[in-house]
């Protein structure tokens, strides 16, 4: 075996959405923030998350974090996101893989029934409180960074489907927030195909159409996601919806999207829909859930905020050495459109 280099991988999903942790093998990235790091990785070591997660060593459903020293001292570790066709500041599935995999393998002490840890991503500090029995992380509640709305019941023009209704907010990334039901679907499982279609001109529409970028943080610009929101129903006190986000290039999020219902937090507040500590249950396409509240509320820049603290759990699925064959034909992988929707 020759290979020119090798990664350690802890393979992890938290509530069916994939988020492997890469633990060993990139040492650090220059940047004197995890935002930096993530810049430097994006710029000129790109070809790492092309080699992770694009085929054949990868899938587009795939998402995998970097675990890197942290540059705040009140952070344990750092970590950078690598996506589909982009490093976001912020992923609320990935951020419960990283602290699962960090305590479950020994890399951070646990203590049981309960861990506080504190986190760097590139979004900012995230606050975590892991509770934990037996060895295992049975459930992961993180605090979100501030959450806020850029504009409610915009209308903006989609080909194809003519004037579509939404608002845009941000929960760690940018969402163009639509009625699924409005659009005629149910999110149920067998509409993924035509979700991610739909999602993705939405999305690109209001890209064009909306631009927005993060008061404090300019390089955070524009919308990138799409969620289908279902109805919000009250029973006995308790708040629920199913929610389907579409990542790009065109796929259906497996869990219920940690930074899709901060955003969705964000617009329900905006709508008066949502007290303070009231819990939200968001449902996923395929039955999981995130419990989540609004902690309290902020100001980012001129907008109103809310910051969001959404609870889920991860389970560890294999642990792996990905490796580079010198005379491999796919160093940095491939796509194709039967399952990437198009090639990147």
């Amino acid at each position: 075996m020759n290979w020119s280099r090798v990664l350690n991988m802890v393979g992890c999903h938290a509530e069916g959405e994939v988020g492997h942790v890469i633990t060993g093998g990139m040492v650090d990235v220059p940047g004197h923030t995890i935002f930096a790091k993530k810049q430097y990785l994006q710029e000129h070591l790109d070809h790492i998350r092309k080699l992770l997660l694009f085929e054949p060593r990868g899938g587009v459903v795939h998402s995998v974090n970097v675990v890197l020293p942290a540059t705040n001292p009140e952070a344990s570790f750092g970590y950078v996101i690598m996506e589909s066709t982009e490093y976001p500041a912020m992923s609320g599935s990935n951020t419960i893989c990283v602290a699962t995999v960090l305590l479950e393998t020994g890399m951070v002490p646990m203590h049981e029934p309960v861990t506080e840890l504190v986190l760097e991503a590139p979004a900012g500090l995230i606050r975590l409180r892991c509770e934990c029995s037996s060895g295992k992380v049975k459930k992961v509640r993180f605090h979100n960074q501030p959450a806020f709305v850029h504009a409610l019941d915009r209308h903006v023009e989609v080909p194809g489907l003519g004037t579509v209704t939404l608002d845009v907010a941000y929960g760690g990334m940018t969402y163009a927030v639509v009625d699924a039901s409005a659009l005629g679907f149910q999110l149920a499982p067998a509409e993924a195909r035509d979700l991610c279609m739909v999602g993705q001109q939405i999305k690109e529409a209001a890209y064009e159409q909306i631009p927005t970028s993060h008061p404090e943080n300019p390089a955070i610009a524009g919308v990138t996601q799409t969620l289908f929101a279902g109805p919000l129903t009250r029973d006995g006190g308790q708040l629920t919806s199913k929610n389907a986000v579409i990542v790009s290039p065109g796929r259906v999020d497996r869990s219920p999207c940690g930074t899709g219902t901060s955003a969705r937090l964000a617009v329900m507040h905006a709508r008066g829909q949502i007290a303070l500590k009231e819990n939200f249950v968001h449902e996923s396409i395929i039955g999981t859930s995130f419990d989540s509240q609004i902690e309290s509320v902020a100001k980012v820049g001129a907008f109103d905020a809310v910051v969001p603290s959404v609870a889920g759990q991860a389970w560890i699925t294999s642990l792996n050495q990905i490796g580079l064959d010198p005379s491999d034909p796919f160093p940095e992988g491939y796509t194709l459109s039967d399952t990437w929707l198009k090639t990147l």
